[in-house]
């Protein structure tokens, strides 16, 4: 099993940042790929960038060039750094770690973007 506790939601005006973080315990090793997710209400969940335990990352074309998705060096946690945000970046945003085939799911932070 794997837990997941996210952090650094909030609300923060258009053009400003936010910096996510996820810290996982339990079973955290032979995790292949973490990531963090969004969910807009009355919208499907969907993923906005994932790393895997080599490095390589992945991201949705509305976030690239404005977040970055990082490892902490013990791969037990995981940040998203979010600049330049939109209205359209409301969400509850979801960390997501993959361990042998299952993923597992944290409780969502909420980020909300309005002046």
């Amino acid at each position: 099993q794997v837990q997941l506790v996210e952090s650094g939601g909030g609300l923060v005006q258009p053009g400003g940042s936010l910096r996510l973080s996820c810290v996982a315990s339990g079973s955290i090793f032979s995790i292949t790929s973490m990531g963090w997710y969004r969910q807009a209400p009355g919208k499907e969940r969907e993923l906005v960038a994932t790393i895997t335990s080599g490095g390589s990352t992945n991201y949705a074309d509305s976030v690239k060039g404005r977040f970055t998705i990082s490892r902490g060096n013990a791969g037990s946690t995981l940040h998203l750094q979010m600049n330049s945000l939109k209205p359209e970046d409301t969400a509850v945003y979801y960390c997501r770690a993959d361990r042998l085939y299952l993923p597992y799911w944290g409780q969502g932070t909420q980020v909300t973007v309005s002046s």
